[in-house]
């Protein structure tokens, strides 16, 4: 078997920045031969999309499990379509499992996933974050995959200490730290050790958590976004009730074939 995969550098005008996924449009639908090459892979997610009913279907694998939602490998994704499967269409859907149809769009020079808003409700695991990132959070509340830690400033997200094995404790797929931003809205950190990430460069699912708070937080519907890893990214983001829009720039980086 011999399978087209394109590496693609998300959420970054450039190469070497934001955040790299693989994506494989094929009809492999084995689950256990999909990890294998997400492991094999090693970046933070591996995006299988395959065509089938007239519909493209989505799944999302991380080195060590499948992932229910992942927006960086899904805009990677609407790149190659956009620009290797089907250069005329201005609209990628796919279908997800758990999250039912998202949709990738162009707008000028930048790429906009639609999707599914967060809802949040207030979390009392004050101590498990201290015990993971050595800060008390400020506010804290649990999201639909991940735990989204509040804090004072942009100083206080760059100067985390991290305690990888208690994070891992935590009883959600990671934690999202964030704070305002010094030149943008809002900045944030994501760490997902539990799926083998450890910090992952530029997170379009946690967005989904981020923008409604940040939006009645900051009373305004558009913003923009930092993520403060050490690829770092921006993303323009606005929230649209029970969507949001998460958009940014994608570059491509390698294209090949695995050998199966």
């Amino acid at each position: 078997m011999r399978l087209p995969i394109y590496y693609v550098d998300a959420f970054s005008n450039s190469l070497f920045s934001g955040n790299p996924a693989a994506v494989i449009f094929s009809d492999l639908n084995n689950r256990k031969v999909m990890q294998n090459i997400a492991a094999e892979n090693n970046l933070s997610e591996t995006a299988f999309i395959n065509f089938r009913d007239n519909k493209y279907f989505i799944r999302w694998f991380a080195p060590e499990c499948e992932i229910d939602l992942c927006g960086h490998a899904t805009l990677a994704s609407a790149h190659v379509f956009f620009n290797y499967i089907n250069k005329d269409a201005h609209i990628f859907e796919v279908h997800s499992k758990k999250n039912g149809a998202l949709k990738v769009f162009k707008e000028e020079q930048a790429l906009f996933l639609d999707f599914p808003t967060d809802k949040l409700i207030s979390s009392s695991k004050h101590d498990e974050v201290f015990n993971s990132l050595e800060l008390f959070p400020i506010d804290l509340y649990e999201g639909r995959d991940d735990l989204l830690a509040i804090f004072k400033s942009e100083s206080d997200i760059k100067n985390l200490n991290l305690n990888i094995e208690a994070i891992k404790k935590i009883d959600k797929r990671g934690l999202i730290a964030t704070a305002p931003g010094e030149d943008c809205d809002f900045v944030s950190r994501c760490f997902f050790p539990s799926t083998g990430v450890i910090e992952d460069p530029v997170t379009g699912s946690a967005h989904t958590t981020l923008i409604p708070y940040w939006s009645k937080k900051l009373n305004k519907t558009k913003l923009i976004a930092k993520q403060l890893s050490q690829r770092g990214g921006i993303l323009y983001c606005e929230h649209k009730s029970e969507r949001v829009l998460i958009g940014g720039n994608s570059v491509l980086y390698m294209k090949g074939e695995i050998f199966i």
